[in-house]
This record gives C-alpha cells, structure tokens and sequence, in this order.
C-alpha cells in the first residue's frame, strides 16, 4: 500500500512544476497553464462512480493493477503529446493519468482505513501520506533537474528571440526533455501493476467492513453531503498551496529557477505534519481534534502571510503543508464512518470530492488581477479552513445532542 501511495504522490505532485512548464514551453499565460490541475483533478469528479461500479464487478485487488495500466497510458500520452508540441493532447494525458488514479483512490484509501480500529484509521493514513509526500518531495525535485535545469534562460532565450526556427529549436529541445521520463514512469507504472497483480493482498469489501467503524445507525445525508463538500475545499486548498505556490513566489519577484523548487517545500512541510500526526494521533489527542487545530493553524499562517514582509508570504503558504497533512487522514475515515454499510458509494462521493483541486485554484488564477496575489489566496483558503472546522465541531456536537444529529436517533 505504501508503495502506492508514493505512485500516487509522484504522479500527482508534478502538477506543480508542470505548471511552469507548459507555460514556458507552450507560451501560455497564466490561466491556460492553470488548465493541468483542472484537467487532472476534474477527473476526480467524472470517474469515481464508474470506478466503483467496476470494482464491484471485478473486485478491489484487480481494480489496483488496472487503474495502474491506465495510469501508465496517460503518462505516456501526456510524454508523447508534449514531445509533438500539442497541449489539447497533453492535457487529455493528464486526465487519463486522473481516470487511473481515480480508480486506484477509491481502492486504495478504504484499504487502509479498514486495516484496523477506526480510532487509529488517521494514524495509517498519515503513515501512507509519509510515503506520498516524500514522492512529493522527490518528483518535483527531479522534475526541475532533469526537464528544466535551466528554465529562466530558456524563458529568457524565447522572450527575445523573434518567431521562426531559432525559436521553434530552442522549443523542441525544451519539450523534448520531457519524453523519456515520462517513458520511464510508464514502464515503471505497467512494473507495479504486474506487482501488485500477483501480490497476495487482503480481501476487503467496503460495504460489510465499514459498519465496524460506527454504531450509531444508518448513514445521515446531511453530514455525508457536507462532510464531501469539506473534502472538496480541503483538496482545493491543498492543490493551491502545493501546484499554485509557483505563481505565488513569482509575484514576489522570485525567478522561475528559485519557483521551480517551492512544490517541493511544500511537500516537505506536509510530510513533516505527518509525521507529527504519527506520533501524536491517537496518543495524545484524537484525530478529530487534531484535525479541527490544523484548521486553526491553517488560519493562522494565512493571517500572518497577509501581513508579513518580503518574501515571508511565500514560506507561510509553504507551511500551510504541515496545516494541511492530517486534515485528510482524519477526515476521510470520519466521513466513511458516518456512511455506514454505504462505503462505497462514500468512497465515491469523497474521491469526486478532489475535483476541489480543479475549481479552487482556477477561481485564483482569475481572481489575481483583480485583488492581488496574496488576497486572492486567502479569500479562498481563510473560509475553507473555517468551513472545515465549522464540519468537525458540529459532528461532534451532534454526537452529544441527539437533536442536533440532522434527524440521528440514538435510541436505534
């Protein structure tokens, strides 16, 4: 499983510098290059249900290594289609790379919630989200090394050189970087899939595993419907601070060979909160309390960030990793608790949730010319942060008082 999740967290966090380098490469402005997280994460919203209705018929185990080929397809699409020069194609890559990963989200996340004693299901996600954000940490990395070395003076080179075949090789040699890894990841895709096919996992059924983890009845729709949309705002906010913090830093003035880097910090920070949520969750405070003080910490970095001079806005949303780590380790096994018998179709409505990570930094890219960068930011990220809080204080009131529980009896 953590294995996995180090595919899902390398794939994913390419977004970030891929942002930049569609936008060098492709001479976008900023709201056409925003177009590779809405792509990859609108995926989230079109599949999940398809993806649960294909595991169902051909159980969870074989979903894995599927959505692992699918995966490897897009990939490789989106290689191909960067090495002809053709960003429709690229992005169609992207959201192939979104349908497999998907598929693979609503098998792999009810795994690890269901190994084990709801009251330590945050503990284990935040053991696998170690393994995702340190591929987070690694793959832009490596990104920036191998694709972009030199980004600011290919920039440079394309600004001042007028159109024609000067221009057009300088072009051809900067996308062309971008082929062979991505053939690499494909192969190494298509490997773990053939891994993963004859690896001897446990069969675990998400509709008969999932009332373990609450006795408190039937699922509640109010709860299931405002707990998704929490998720949608947690995964737009998180996208922001890992994909977005590019044009961020730019704003202040800092150059596309420093920016290429700052996806990385942020990961860095997110594997530092989970790191911290291991240890303290559930021996020192529960994992719903935790989660409600990332929120506040969340809060608290966005006011310093409005404030603070020079570039220490820049490293505040950079923190905001270690806010964000174990908001969703603790709030996707809630949410599936409360669904109850109905795990799946949960599972389903929390992965179509990640489509979050598609409208919430589109609407700040539109929203920068108007208010700044930094207000931008945080009239998105400050109310999130709030409504998430908000969700968890009124779950747990609502334990406490039958007749705030939307309709919850608990005499069933």
């Amino acid at each position: 499983m953590a294995t996995l999740f180090f595919s899902i967290g390398f794939v994913t966090w390419l977004n970030g510098p891929l942002i930049t380098f569609v936008q060098v490469a492709f001479n976008l402005d900023d709201v056409s290059a925003f177009l590779v997280p809405v792509c990859f994460y609108l995926a989230y919203f079109i599949f999940p249900l398809p993806a649960t209705a294909l595991t169902r018929r051909i159980g969870l185990r074989r979903g894995l290594s599927i959505a692992l080929v699918v995966m490897a397809a897009g990939t490789a699409l989106f290689g191909e289609c960067v090495n002809a020069r053709w960003y429709v194609g690229a992005l169609s890559g992207l959201t192939v790379i979104g349908a497999g990963l998907s598929l693979l989200q609503i098998t792999i996340n009810p795994y690890v919630s269901l190994l084990g004693g709801h009251d330590r299901a945050a503990q284990r996600i935040a053991i696998m989200g170690i393994a995702n954000k340190f591929a987070g940490i690694v793959a832009p990395a490596l990104f920036a090394v191998i694709v972009m070395p030199n980004v600011g003076g290919v920039a440079a080179d394309i600004a001042r050189t007028p159109p024609g075949p000067a221009r057009e090789a300088t072009l051809a040699a900067f996308t062309h970087a971008v082929h062979a890894p991505y053939a690499a990841m494909a192969g190494l895709l298509l490997l773990l899939a053939v891994f993963t096919a004859r690896a001897r996992l446990p069969d675990i059924a998400m509709e008969t595993a999932a009332p373990r983890a609450r006795d408190r009845g039937a699922a509640q729709p109010g709860w299931l419907v405002t707990g998704a949309f929490a998720m949608f705002l947690y995964v737009g906010v998180e996208v922001m601070a890992g994909d977005a913090i590019g044009l961020y830093g730019r704003s202040f003035g800092l150059s596309l060979d420093v920016t290429k880097y700052l996806t990385a910090l942020t990961l860095a920070a997110m594997m530092a909160g989970y790191l911290a949520g291991m240890v303290l969750v559930p021996r020192v405070v529960d994992q719903e309390r935790y989660m409600l003080l990332s929120c506040v910490g969340g809060i608290l970095l966005c006011m310093v960030a409005m404030v603070a001079p020079g570039v220490l806005p820049v490293f505040c949303v950079a923190l905001l990793g270690f806010a964000n780590a174990m908001i969703l380790p603790a709030l996707f096994p809630i949410v599936l608790a409360e669904g109850g018998p109905e795990g799946g179709r949960t599972t389903s409505f929390l992965i179509m949730a990640y489509s979050g990570g598609a409208v919430l930094p589109q609407v700040f890219v539109h929203l920068v010319p108007t208010l700044g960068t930094t207000p931008s930011f945080m009239v998105l990220a400050v109310p999130s942060y709030v409504f998430i809080g908000g969700w968890i204080v009124a779950l747990r009131a609502g334990r406490r008082r039958p007749d705030l529980a939307m309709g919850r009896s608990e005499t069933r």
